[in-house]
């Protein structure tokens, strides 16, 4: 009876069990896995580079600016490095602290706007989607750049609705406070990615104003109040290092961020309905439940309003990042929190028997989940004839030899396939049973389950595959008086897992030219792949292979001793 008024007491504190099933989830074994090339060790690397040069204000990468990011995410992760030492640990805990955040957000704006019951629904399906779970355990930005734009926009709806008396909801503070609070944090947002915070939110305004039929919602001073704020954080820092380094660098970075809209990165291409595949079964379970209330009128007051402002928030980031060309997973992860808002919707309406529990939700539940099952059940059986995979990589022996390389299966690995099938049918029965409630739980915790099993039994193995002959190269070379580079490809591990020291300010350690052919006065030790070996040998002079696995190659170029 103990257990069961415990558990009972943290249902009627959903807040408080969100909080302490985030941290039970999100806060282990972050550091058991190396970082991922490129954004996970970029990021990691830059603040590294930070703690190492003092200096808060600019990012750097191989000590060199780097203009492509603001520095708040950076400093957060600074201070877990501070704290803990840099590691893998330190790089990905601001993102778990912020899951922790994000589920009790959820939770108390789902009962402001309904009830308990709402806001655990809504913080379910956003703790026990694929994507969505899974990047509270990632070093990415992404994250706290979306909790960011999501709670600057939910204020502004606040301060909206408090000036035009639109809710009978208790709104405590002023109106123009809701907007100046609302403001700053969407101003932390730009100062987490950048200016394309800013364009997300206008063009959600923008939607509304159009339903409004062109008629102003919201007084100028509430717009230039925002704004204001919201240029606040940025404009702070952009003054500040544009005092004290010149108008160089944010030149640089504007210049960025411009181009990312325009062109593809090398690697990053895709179709057009990209995004629409990665939401649709990379946010399952949440995924199929918020289809049933994507269409249709079936809310009142302010209830419709603010759906109508998350439909706007899904669909702006939706076709944005359709239409740039750079096609990047994470670019609509923004769509999660309206997505697992109609999610919750959906979910709200089964507990309360306006809707039935069968037809494209019953389909989508087996067709999604029983791919991800399929998958992992299948894995282990694949694994040990991946050979069958190398005509199809014919051109590329990297890949070829990445396939071969020797990576332990036990042939346990189907068991997170097995617990998701059972979890699901019994979720299904729950359903079908009108235990919507429990059904919920099962269906979203087994998923939750499924995602921290999937990262245990597999993550370790895809880095095999993939990353971790060149990282453990790179570790081998901590302590060493040289240089490091790769060569031909992009990666930022040489320099977080080589731990390189800062340069000097006239080094050219940056400079692969000169790595490859100047007078160089340390050993220069470089890694390519197999495929681009023949740039190198035969070019660069003095270069020695010193060993290669799974696709990657290792070389040094000697310094000349003195005579």
């Amino acid at each position: 009876m103990t257990g069961k008024r415990f558990i009972s007491g943290l249902l009627q504190r959903p807040v408080l069990l969100f909080s302490l099933l985030g941290a039970i989830f999100f806060l282990p074994w972050l550091g058991e896995v190396h970082l991922f090339d490129w954004d996970e060790i970029n990021f990691a690397e830059a603040a590294r580079e930070m703690i190492l040069l003092e200096d808060y204000l600019r990012v750097h990468i191989n000590f060199q600016p780097f203009w492509e990011k603001p520095p708040l995410f950076f400093w957060l992760q600074v201070l877990a490095m501070k704290g803990l030492g840099i590691g893998e640990y330190a790089a990905r805990l601001p993102n778990a602290i912020c899951g922790i955040l994000t589920l009790g957000l959820l939770v108390r704006i789902g009962q402001k706007l309904y009830d308990s019951r709402f806001g655990i629904f809504w913080a379910l399906s956003y703790f026990g989607s694929v994507l969505p779970h899974l990047y509270f355990k990632s070093g990415i930005i992404d994250p706290w750049f979306n909790l960011f734009i999501f709670a600057g926009l939910y204020l502004f709806v606040q301060g909206y609705w408090k000036r035009d008396e639109l809710s009978e909801l208790d709104l405590p503070l002023r109106s123009g406070t809701y907007f100046a609070l609302g403001g700053l944090v969407l101003g932390l947002a730009v100062l987490t990615k950048g200016p394309v915070a800013g364009l997300i939110i206008g063009l959600v305004l923008l939607v509304y104003w159009i339903k409004k039929r062109f008629r102003l919602f919201v007084g100028i001073p509430q717009v230039l109040l925002f704004a204001v704020a919201a240029l606040f954080p940025f404009g702070l820092w952009l003054g500040i290092e544009s005092w004290k380094n010149g108008s160089w660098f944010i030149t640089e970075f504007t210049t960025y961020q411009i181009r990312l809209l325009q062109t593809k990165d090398a690697g990053h291409g895709g179709f057009l309905g990209y995004h629409v595949i990665v939401l649709l079964i990379g946010c399952f379970p949440a995924s199929i439940f918020a289809l049933k209330s994507l269409l249709g009128k079936i809310e009142t007051g302010y209830k419709k309003d603010f759906r109508f402002w998350m439909l706007a928030l899904f669909w702006v980031v939706l076709i944005l990042f359709s239409l740039v060309q750079s096609k990047i997973i994470h670019y609509s992860s923004l769509c999660y929190f309206p997505l697992t808002y109609l999610s919750a919707l959906t979910l709200y309406r089964l507990s309360h028997e306006h809707i039935q529990w069968n037809g494209i939700l019953r389909w989508g539940l087996y067709g999604i989940g029983g791919l991800y099952a399929l998958l992992c059940i299948s894995a282990p059986i694949l694994a040990n004839s991946l050979d069958f995979l190398e005509p199809l990589y014919a051109n590329d022996p990297s890949a070829v030899a990445s396939i071969r390389a020797e990576v332990p299966w036990s042939g346990w690995e189907f068991i997170p396939g097995v617990c998701l099938l059972a979890l699901m049918f019994g979720a299904d029965r729950l359903f079908l049973a009108g235990s919507f409630n429990k059904g919920s739980w099962t269906l979203f915790g087994g998923s939750a389950l499924f995602v921290i099993l999937a990262l245990i039994f597999y993550v370790n193995k895809v880095e095999s595959y993939s990353q971790r002959a060149a990282i453990e190269h790179w570790e081998q070379l901590q302590g060493k008086d040289c240089y490091v580079a790769p060569f031909s490809y992009k990666s930022y591990a040489p320099y977080f897992y080589g731990q390189v020291p800062p340069s000097e300010p006239d080094s050219k350690a940056h400079d692969i030219n000169w790595l490859l052919f100047g007078e160089i006065d340390k050993d220069v030790y470089i890694t390519t792949k197999i495929h681009r070996l023949d740039r190198l040998v035969g070019h660069v002079p003095d270069i020695e292979e010193i060993g290669r696995k799974n696709g990657f190659v290792f070389l040094i170029r000697k310094k000349k001793l003195d005579k």
